[in-house]
Formats: C-alpha cells, structure tokens, sequence
C-alpha cells in the first residue's frame, strides 16, 4: 500500500504541528500553578494574577507564532519557570504589586541590553554554570518540600496528588505533572467548599497594573530574576537550539523576549524567554525528522499557548480559593525534575564544588542583608570563594 503525495504531506505537517501542541501543554500544565502562586505570594490580587497569566500567554505565543514563521526554524519561547520559582520566595515587596511590575519591566530593559551591549552578554555567559546552578538550586529547594509539609498538615489531599505524580513518572513520565494538576483539580473540588461566586467572573481579562520603580525591587527581584532567566532559560535555549543543529542570533532573540515582557509586565506578566525545557520538543527528532521541516512546531505551540490563556481567569479564581499550601506542592512537584539537574550541574566539577556550595546553602536560607535578598548574595559568595581558590591554586 502506497501513500498518496496530498497524504504524506500532511502527514509530515501533522508530526511538527502534534509536537509543538505536547510542547504547549506539557509547559502550561506543568507550571501556571507556580506562575500564579508566585504572582499571588507578591501580592497580586486573583484578578491581576489572572491576567498576569493571560498575558504571558499572549505574550510568549505571538513570540513563538512570528519568529518561527518569520526564520523558518524551531525557535521556540516560555515563561521563566526559575523566574517564577524565585518570585515566590520573594514575597511582597514595599510598594505592592506595582513594584513587583516595575521590576519586571526592569528585569526585562536588562535583557534587552544584554542583546545590545556584546560585554554585558559576555559578563553574563562569564558566571559560571556551577555557580548559577547552585543559585538556582537552592532557590527550588524550599518549593521542593512544599509536598513533603502538605502531607504533613493534609494528608487526605496530597497523598493522592504525590501517588498519582509517583505512578506516573512510571508509566508516563512526561505526563507525571500534568496528571498530578488534574488530580489536585479533582481533590478540590471534592473537599473544598468554594464561596458562591468564585467562578461567576472568571472569563480571562487583561487588568492593567501601572509600574512603579523602587530601588527595594530591583535590588530584590529584578537583578536576581534578570541573572536567573539569562543563566537558567535563555542562555541553555541557546544551547538546545546550537545542540539541534540550528545557528541563532542571541542579539535579536533577547531583545524581542525583553520587548514582549515589557509589554506584558503592563498586565501582570512575568517574564518571557527563550524555552529550555520544551524547547527539544520543537527543536528535536521528535518534531520531524528533517530539521527544515521542524519550524511548525513552535509556531503550533504558540497557537495553543494564546488557547490556554483563556483559562487563566478560571485557574486564578480556582487557585485563590484553595489552600496555598497544596497549589505550592504541586508547583514543587513540578520543579523535582528541576531540582536534581541544577544540584547535578553544580556539583559536576569537583574544582567548583565548595563555592557551588556555598551559593547554595546561601541562597536556601533565605537571608536578607542591607534589604538584599539570598539569591544575590549566595551569587556573590560563590564567585569570591571561587576566584579565592583559583588564586591560591595559581599560587
């Protein structure tokens, strides 16, 4: 039996289109929790983290949509899971949720720089990865316990969201995060009594929050977030699309990342950058075998991202009424994966292991000093202890 010509080719259109699709839903499922627990923990009101969610959405997928389209390769866009990770360990800054949108419209003028200013992309592809590993580690650990207190303060209701979680690594290790969110969705609301009217306003709309600047965030979000989303999303985004065999401008990349953000940080948005974990679904075999053949896949993706921001008003009312500790623990499910590959890559050079370290126990405490948050300063540390060391090795 032969194929037709009109049939294969769809047939090879459909494979790049079904992957960019799994790309969308495995990112969005995996972590909007997070994304709203974290804009909720910095004092975002459930209708701004709604449509915080709504316009990263829009955000990242016209991003997709357009720059696939426009260079015909697999280049494909995300929220900053880290990012967000980091968010909510912050808390609320002074000055309110507007100034947690300045920061990120801060963060996002950096990223833009970074494109523009070649020695500014330099200094920051100079951290080394151990380093920024580390920070980024001990940032997720306390998110990574949330499932372990919730099962000590409500067993009944996350013991079944960490079995289904559990079973699924087994059998459908991608799906494992997804499946846990709509098991945590079917526990809440089996045991959760929800006031009337949760749901009577929870169609998606874009709440315009005007930034303020204050030098309390940006030392506090918006330095840490810019270095976390340029070590951790966009500089491996670079690295996947390199390791698929695609040469890409950072420059151009950055800077349209850093314009989208702007734009979304006006609604709420947190902010956007190159894609590092789905991006090897686009970017990979799996996509299509040819890789002039791979760019529908992002541009998919980005369709499916705008489709699920719909729901962003439905979650952010769902969410406000349930536990935060539960929506926390599954958001730390979600970050298990994240977790050991930054602990892995911070340990991975035996020469580099006690400065990594040291960023890591220093970023996990939690610490403020002179109103500057642990992730700077187990940056900071590091770095001194490292260059410390070489000195005396040199010696």
């Amino acid at each position: 039996m032969t194929i037709s010509a009109p049939s294969a080719a769809r047939t090879e259109f459909a494979q790049p289109v079904l992957a960019g699709l799994l790309a969308a839903i495995v990112g969005y499922a995996s972590t909007f929790t997070l994304i709203l627990a974290a804009l909720t923990a910095a004092g975002a009101s459930p209708q701004q983290a709604g449509s915080g969610l709504f316009s990263i959405c829009i955000a990242i997928g016209i991003l997709n949509i357009a720059v696939a389209w426009r260079v015909r390769i697999p280049v494909s866009f995300a929220w900053s899971t880290p990012g967000a990770a980091f968010l909510l360990t912050v808390g609320e800054p002074v000055g309110g949720f507007s100034a947690v949108a300045g920061a990120f419209v801060v963060c996002a003028a950096l990223v833009i720089l970074t494109g523009l200013i070649a020695p500014l992309a330099r200094a920051v592809a100079a951290i080394p990865a151990p380093i920024a590993n580390a920070m980024l580690a001990g940032m997720l650990l306390t998110l990574c316990l949330a499932p372990l207190n919730a099962v000590a303060e409500m067993p009944w209701q996350a013991l079944p969201i960490i079995v289904v979680w559990a079973v699924s690594l087994r059998f459908a290790r991608r799906y494992a995060v997804p499946l846990a969110v709509v098991t945590a969705g079917l526990v809440l609301a089996s045991t959760t009594d929800l006031p009337s009217g949760t749901f009577g306003n929870a169609w998606p709309a874009l709440t315009l929050v005007l930034p303020t600047f204050t030098l309390d965030s940006t030392i506090r979000i918006a330095l840490p977030l810019y270095v976390v989303t340029m070590a951790s999303q966009n500089l491996p985004g670079i690295a996947v699309m390199r390791a698929n065999g695609y040469t890409v401008r950072p420059a151009p990349l950055f800077a349209l990342t850093g314009a989208a953000s702007i734009a979304s940080a006006f609604f709420g948005g947190i902010t956007s950058n190159m894609a590092a974990i789905t991006a090897p679904i686009c970017a990979g075999p799996e996509a299509h075998s040819d890789p002039d053949k791979r760019w529908p896949a992002p541009v998919a993706a980005g369709f499916t991202y705008i489709l699920l921001g719909l729901a962003a008003g439905l979650a952010a009312a769902f969410i406000a009424a349930v536990p935060p500790l539960l929506i926390q623990a599954v958001a730390g499910l979600a970050l298990f994966s994240s977790l050991a590959s930054a602990l892995a890559g911070a340990l991975a050079i035996e020469d580099v292991r006690l400065p990594a370290i040291l960023t890591f126990i220093t970023t996990a405490s939690g610490i403020t000093v002179a109103g500057v948050g642990a992730p700077f300063w187990g940056l900071v540390g590091g770095i001194c202890l490292l260059l410390l060391l070489r000195q005396r090795t040199a010696k």
